[in-house]
């Protein structure tokens, strides 16, 4: 009967049967997978992993930190000055002073301290580094502390550290 009907309209009967199979097939497909998604587990997000090499935890920094996909904070080299610029003569001041404006840094790109990956130490004088360490233990989390480098460099007047640090914090 509706081979008839389609029959006097020629290639607009074919063209209308076409569609109105397009449209069943879409709505099938839909619907099948509204249903496949609502059975669906959720997707579980894996933490930052702390890696070493042989299982032997070196002191202070870790080998390798992994991290799923987020957004990611890159913070330039922040040195030891005073919120009001002036330059204190001590190292532990500068590097306290350091990571206070590292921490403003990371809460302006909404993340925190347990939310960085990599940080890189730059000191003009490497006996200062027990006074860093000192410092650092009172901000990382030095039981999961980020993967970290530490180089003597010739800073500007005055500096004696500057430090930068990566972030990821999790979508």
């Amino acid at each position: 009967m509706w081979r008839r009907f389609y029959q006097g309209f020629g290639n607009h009967a074919i063209l209308f049967a076409m569609r109105k199979r397009t449209a069943r097939f879409l709505a099938f497909s839909f619907l099948l997978g509204a249903l496949a998604g609502v059975g669906a587990a959720p997707v579980k997000r894996m933490a930052k992993q702390f890696l070493n090499l042989d299982g032997h935890r070196p002191p202070g920094y870790t080998h390798v930190v992994t991290s799923m996909p987020g957004k990611m904070i890159f913070i330039s080299g922040r040195g030891g000055a005073k919120p009001d610029g002036t330059l204190p003569r001590d190292f532990e001041t500068q590097a306290r002073n350091t990571f206070e404006d590292l921490k403003r840094c990371l809460a302006l790109g909404g993340a925190s301290f347990k939310d960085v990956v990599k940080i890189n130490y730059f000191v003009k004088d490497l006996s200062d580094t027990a006074a860093l360490r000192k410092v650092r233990a009172q901000y990382l989390d030095m039981d999961h502390p980020p993967a970290a480098t530490l180089v003597q460099a010739g800073l500007s007047e005055g500096a004696l550290v500057e430090i930068e640090a990566i972030a990821v914090v999790p979508e």
